[in-house]
């Protein structure tokens, strides 16, 4: 699950967390690639959800002292919910509840996604307006971009690293499980959806390959190939009808 160093921090973390918020604490949980079992995972790839029965200002307040040393070893804040929020606000984050049920360790207490209610409808809704907003931004900062061979890559190349997260719930959507690495995300999607796959593909040798356009031409053909694609995926979940 993590290496030693983390583990041990993590330890250390619950201790604190058991003595700060006492009865209140209800849940720890590890979510992401470290929870699920990813080997190469950096400090910033623990990511916590902390649960407790009630949340005031106080509770927050007295939760610095054990975040301090959490934070020193370079890992982020944790997200904290109440038992009832979690339920109350599983229909407006279905796309990160997804995430967090599917690679989840319980590190203390009760698992609070076994009793959430995550829908097909819920997901399709937000990952819509997930995809649209960022097809949105992608064609504003495409503008300014598109007379830089070196900017326009670093557009495509960033903003698929966005889209791939994306293409997750829409794997799901399509009664899929989604693969752990964004390409083999992107690469499953094309298939499912019968896209083409060759102007991913080269986006991705963007930045592992160094493999850029040599002309303005070729660089802004590809963008108007990838956008093609991007605009493809949007119209395929628009379209899907999935049970509640």
């Amino acid at each position: 699950m993590a290496n030693q160093v983390a583990h041990e921090a993590l330890n250390h973390l619950i201790g604190d967390l058991q003595a700060t918020h006492g009865e209140n604490l209800a849940s720890v949980l590890m979510y992401g690639s470290a929870a699920a079992g990813d080997r190469e995972v950096q400090s910033s790839d623990y990511n916590l959800l902390i649960a407790l029965h009630r949340i005031t200002p106080e509770d927050l307040r007295l939760a610095q002292a054990p975040m301090r040393e959490w934070q020193r070893l370079g890992h982020p804040l944790p997200v904290y919910f109440t038992l009832d929020e979690l339920n109350d606000a599983a229909d407006v984050f279905p796309i990160e509840f997804q995430q967090m049920s599917r690679a989840r360790v319980v590190l203390y207490g009760v698992d609070p996604f076994e009793t959430l209610r995550l829908t097909n409808a819920n997901l399709r809704h937000q990952t819509e307006y997930e995809l649209r907003s960022k097809l949105i931004q992608l064609r504003r900062l495409y503008i300014p971009a598109s007379i830089s061979i070196e900017k326009l890559c670093d557009l495509m190349s960033d903003s698929l690293t966005s889209f791939a997260v994306l293409f997750a719930p829409v794997l799901l959507l399509s009664g899929m499980e989604p693969p752990v690495l964004k390409r083999d995300i992107v690469r499953a999607t094309v298939k499912q959806l019968g896209l083409d796959g060759e102007p991913f593909e080269s986006i991705f040798d963007l930045r592992e390959q160094d493999a850029r356009p040599d002309t303005d031409v070729e660089a802004n053909e590809l963008f108007a190939a990838y956008l093609a694609q991007i605009e493809r995926v949007v119209a395929t979940v628009d379209r899907m009808n999935v049970a509640a």
